[in-house]
């Protein structure tokens, strides 16, 4: 069972915090993907995520319906307000680009040389590109080395030993991005991103993987993806800019900051990380909340088991069962045989139960009965 151990986890470089104007804010960057079909709409785009407050964006080559690599790029790296991300997603690695593998590392190579930021580079052919620019590489350049599993996540050992293929590239920034069957997966990409020692991009794409993209703050991550609109996504799962920023007051996460979160299947539509995440900010907690997409709940709980995942609302599927997973459940709750919500002790990590429901169901029959 892969467990987040919270000695590991608080030794995250919380240090790093920087200090904006007497506000922390963590170094995790904002990357919002652009993904128009035309340098004009790109350009467009570009605009806007400056004025969502991205740090960067991550230009999508590969949606491009025509391209002139050599006027276009110039176009887009003179035009763009923020640093720029060059992407040009081959099929075989998820993306739209079926053309000449040639043509295709040329283009990014032609970036760098006009001034691109950061470029990505995918592991299958970063070795011979980076031979390839040997000695060409501008200071500035960041060239992240990116592998994308559509179909799982990896053990801890073999994400290991995927990040050590990445480093043996001279990559100056690791990217993973794996898939999760089960929200229990993407605690193997926090364990990865907590301890590694180089710059590490580590997502997981699907509903289940939506933390990865918002506790990567949490964890030390480099980036996270933010979309300018809901749906229009350059992979599965992804949050918009909007909602990181206003919604988990995404600048504000850092090692110390609590976990909370609704547990349920379905729970997408639940507003209770409106409701929580408004309060945490307006009193002033270091706490987060969010949706929780949870398969098996014994599970979750024991992957899950550092005192920084500190409590949990829990909706259906899993109210019964919960009341055999705490270690101590409220008398009230018990005789209920369910518990909505759930709190670790922060001196020993136990978990306690209780029933907050019937509360509410006898005060609305109260109010509904006659004086």
């Amino acid at each position: 069972m892969d467990t987040l151990n919270p000695l590991l986890v608080s030794s995250s470089a919380g240090l790093n915090m920087e200090s904006r104007g007497g506000v922390w804010k963590n170094p995790t960057l904002i990357c919002v993907p652009i993904m128009a079909d035309s340098i004009a709409k790109m350009v467009v785009d570009m605009a806007k995520a400056k004025a969502s407050s991205a740090d960067l964006v991550e230009i999508r080559l590969d949606t491009l319906n025509s391209f002139n690599p050599y006027e276009d790029l110039k176009v887009l790296i003179k035009e763009c307000p923020l640093p720029t991300l060059f992407t040009y997603r081959p099929v075989w690695e998820g993306g739209q680009y079926d053309g000449d593998e040639k043509e295709r590392l040329d283009v990014l190579r032609l970036a760098m040389e006009l001034g691109a930021d950061y470029i990505d580079v995918e592991l299958k052919v970063a070795h011979d590109f980076m031979k390839s620019i040997d000695g060409k590489k501008p200071e500035k350049l960041k060239v992240i080395v990116s592998s994308h599993n559509y179909q799982s996540t990896p053990s801890v050992e073999e994400l290991g030993n995927l990040v050590a293929r990445i480093q043996s590239t001279r990559a100056d920034i690791v990217k993973i991005v794996t898939t999760a069957l089960e929200i229990t997966d993407v605690a193997r990409i926090f364990q990865i991103t907590v301890h590694s020692q180089v710059p590490i991009i580590g997502l997981v794409m699907g509903e289940r993987g939506l933390i990865s993209r918002i506790l990567c703050a949490k964890f030390g991550g480099y980036l996270t993806f933010g979309t300018l609109e809901a749906g229009v996504v350059s992979a599965p799962g992804q949050p918009t800019i909007n909602d990181l920023l206003n919604l988990y007051n995404f600048r504000q996460l850092g090692p110390d900051t609590k976990v909370y979160g609704v547990i349920g299947k379905p729970v997408g539509h639940s507003k209770s990380p409106m409701l929580y995440n408004e309060a945490f900010k307006s009193a002033g907690f270091n706490g987060v909340y969010v949706h929780l997409l949870v398969d098996d709940l014994s599970t979750f709980l024991q992957s899950y088991s550092s005192t920084d995942f500190a409590g949990f609302s829990c909706t259906i599927p899993h109210k019964e069962a919960a009341v055999k997973c705490c270690d101590e459940v409220d008398p009230i709750a018990k005789s209920i045989g369910a518990v909505n919500c759930i709190i670790r002790r922060q001196s020993d990590g136990k978990l306690f139960g209780y029933n907050t429901d019937y509360v509410g169901a006898i005060s609305a029959i109260e109010d509904g009965l006659p004086d």
